[in-house]
């Protein structure tokens, strides 16, 4: 697994924002099949809101990455 920090400067980031803003969905469209698909988890949990709000300390898992946001 790859882990990515990604730096929160809001309160909060969507879901699929997160996706692209890490590049592991190259589009919007990707990030939402990713979702849709099945292939998040959020905090070890399976996620299937595409505008989930992520927020620090949350970590998500997807395509062999773990991104923790600070």
């Amino acid at each position: 697994m790859n882990e990515i920090i990604f730096e929160l400067k809001d309160e909060f980031i969507e879901l699929i924002r997160l996706l692209k803003a890490t590049r592991i969905a190259q589009s919007g469209a990707e990030a939402k099949i990713f979702v849709e698909e099945g292939l998040v988890q959020l905090n070890g949990q399976p996620e299937s809101r595409k505008r989930a709000k992520i927020r620090p300390g949350d970590k998500v898992t997807v395509d062999g990455n773990i991104i923790s946001v600070k």
